[in-house]
């Protein structure tokens, strides 16, 4: 079963990494029921350029016949950037607006925030990705982005608080990139099987923490407040970046595969999901450094 986060649940390209959306290779409750071989690998590919001619095997100077074209256009990395330019886009657009008109109007906001949750889990759930349903959930979100974000900054000792966020978004990207075109990080099977596992932990606590500040008020079990706050969003911080690690593996796998490009779609949706959660840690954090 997915994750109850968005960001924790979309369809990869890889391999043999598993990526897509918290699967377990070996089945079980978090089995995922896509997983698999990878479809654009070899051998697999529909895609792939047509087999040689079968008669032709085993006769000296006999030519395979020419073979023939692909399909579609494969996926590459100009189609990726674009894709991921435009979504995060409308992300920016629809910040703007939270931020000017609905700063003062949480309530909508968040409607928004909900909705955009629900088009991300229909996309996750879809086997071919939608543009209008990615940019739909990408100007939602940046709606409650906005609002959310322009609350926090007028509250007392928060001035320039989300402005800080996203120079820490842009600084985490730009180093989990280096590090991974460097091979300091390199995305293998247990890489990916701790990351998910980590993961899943996080979510939980999350949950129970949210649960407990339900029912018993306060800040639940600390998670959000004082050193233990601070220590919980450094970890959503650092895994947020561990993700990206995967998203890049994604995109990489999808090109060297021949993935469609139709696929650039969901390489931009995963990496705009994990922006935004990198964003709303790092914003949680900043707020809990200066003690509010």
């Amino acid at each position: 079963m997915r994750s109850s986060n968005p960001v924790f649940s979309r369809r990869g390209f890889s391999r043999d990494t598993g990526y897509a959306g918290f699967n377990a290779q070996a089945g079980g409750p978090t089995a995922n029921p896509y997983a698999g071989t990878n479809p654009y690998a070899q051998g697999g590919n529909p895609y792939a350029q047509a087999p040689t001619d079968p008669y032709a095997q085993g006769q000296p100077g006999t030519q395979a016949p020419p073979q023939y074209a692909p399909q579609t256009r494969p996926m590459t990395m100009d189609d990726v950037v674009a894709r991921t330019g435009l979504t995060l886009g409308t992300v920016i657009a629809g910040a703007t607006v939270g931020w000017l008109f609905l700063t003062q109007n949480l309530g909508f906001a968040v409607g928004a925030g909900l909705v955009a949750m629900v088009l991300g889990f229909v996309q996750s759930f879809k086997r071919r990705p939608s543009p209008a349903l990615i940019l739909a959930y990408a100007a939602l979100e940046g709606v409650f982005l906005g609002a959310l974000s322009g609350f926090i900054n007028d509250l007392p000792k928060m001035s320039g608080a989300p402005m800080q966020a996203v120079l820490g978004t842009m600084a985490v990207f730009v180093a989990m990139l280096v590090a991974y075109k460097t091979r300091i990080v390199r995305v293998t099977a247990r890489f990916t099987r701790f990351v998910l596992i980590a993961a899943m932990g996080f979510v939980l606590l999350s949950l129970v923490n949210v649960l407990f500040m339900v029912f018993g008020g306060g800040d639940g079990l600390g998670f959000r407040s004082g050193g233990l706050g601070i220590l919980f969003g450094i970890v959503g911080v650092v895994l947020g970046a561990l993700f990206l690690a995967l998203d890049f593996k994604q995109v990489e796998d999808g090109i060297a595969y021949g993935a469609p490009r139709e696929e650039s779609w969901l390489a931009a949706f995963g990496l705009t999901l994990t922006l935004v959660w990198i964003y709303m840690e790092m914003l949680r954090l900043i707020s809990i450094l200066r003690g509010d």
